[in-house]
């Protein structure tokens, strides 16, 4: 089969397009034929900085397609079944195999692509605003980089859930193209301070909630934002920067800090994050929430879209297909 395997970290331009075997089925897994693959935060990381325990190397979270084969003690899925499959490798490829437990059926319908996905951006959107966050009805949440996969589902969940949604992003283009999904105010980083600016909003109280996937000076910043009992929910770090928040910072406003990290959680509580990412998955698939895809790239130029998507030129998600 062909796939996009790296044999060190890099750039984007370590990633070679070659033939490398098929999988091979383990007990309790299955092989899936790759329709679609939705390239994760993860994914640039896994690519740049995790040294691979062995070469060639898959990188890859996501993907959805067709099951064609099923190790032994499989029930569900069966050979044939549409579904979404994660894994924390393997998916830059025309077939891949995962654990059994880690696919979830693709409703009649549901664009492959799209369904590819969900799993991990609207998980960990739904994680941080109401696992970690405790938003609420009334409440104001700040999301950071709201035109990303986990941005823009989080702006979703928030606005349904009846809280006021403020959102940074890089231009102010992508802050209007944000308003059907949700957000009630739009602050361009580039051009002001998102601190000042929240203070503003909020008549000098700040958030319930901030939402933080970029790390560094960010997040930092970002305690500022928060109103007395505020939660600073830290999820990945795209900006790629440790964060050395004090801690005496929280103390004045009684400010929690929390981290959340979708793959720990699913392993921990497999029940309640398999059934979430289910039923977020049904509720794409109803039109109850959006998924927006920018760009699609074959995978065999698996490069440029990792280069794309690293360059933060997407609004919204970057796919590849086989």
């Amino acid at each position: 089969m062909k796939a996009a395997v790296i044999f060190e970290n890099g750039p984007p331009d370590v990633l070679r397009y070659e033939d490398v075997p098929d999988p091979v089925c383990p007990d309790g897994c299955v092989t899936v034929d790759v329709e679609a693959i939705s390239i994760e935060g993860g994914d640039l990381l896994a690519r740049s900085v995790s040294p691979p325990e062995s070469t060639p190397h898959i990188v890859g979270y996501l993907c959805a397609g067709t099951v064609v084969e099923v190790g032994a003690g499989v029930e569900s899925p069966a050979i044939g079944d549409k579904v979404v499959a994660l894994n924390s490798n393997g998916s830059h490829a025309e077939k891949r195999v995962v654990p059994a437990v880690m696919t979830w059926p693709v409703p009649e319908g549901l664009d492959p692509a799209m369904a590819a996905c969900i799993p991990v951006a609207v998980g960990t959107a739904q994680e941080c605003l109401f696992t970690a966050g405790d938003l609420e009805q009334g409440q104001t949440v700040l999301v950071h980089a709201g035109a990303g996969g986990v941005g823009m589902a989080a702006i979703q969940l928030a606005s349904q859930a009846g809280a006021t949604v403020i959102s940074t992003a890089s231009s102010d283009e992508k802050l209007e193209r944000l308003k059907p999904f949700g957000l009630d105010h739009g602050i361009n980083y580039a051009d002001e301070s998102f601190v000042d600016r929240v203070r503003e909003l909020t008549d000098g109280r700040g958030v319930d909630v901030v939402l933080d996937s970029i790390g560094g000076k960010n997040l930092v910043d970002s305690v500022e934002a928060l109103a007395y009992r505020g939660k600073l929910v830290s999820v990945g770090v795209s900006g790629r920067a440790g964060s050395n928040v004090e801690a005496k910072s929280l103390w004045g406003k009684n400010n929690t800090l929390r981290g959340v990290f979708l793959g720990g959680a699913i392993l921990a509580e497999y029940p309640r994050v398999h059934g979430m990412i289910a039923d977020l998955i049904e509720r794409v698939a109803r039109g109850e929430l959006r998924i927006e895809i920018d760009s699609t790239f074959a995978l065999a130029e698996a490069a440029a879209a990792h280069a794309y998507l690293e360059g933060r030129n997407a609004f919204g998600r970057v796919v590849m297909v086989p």
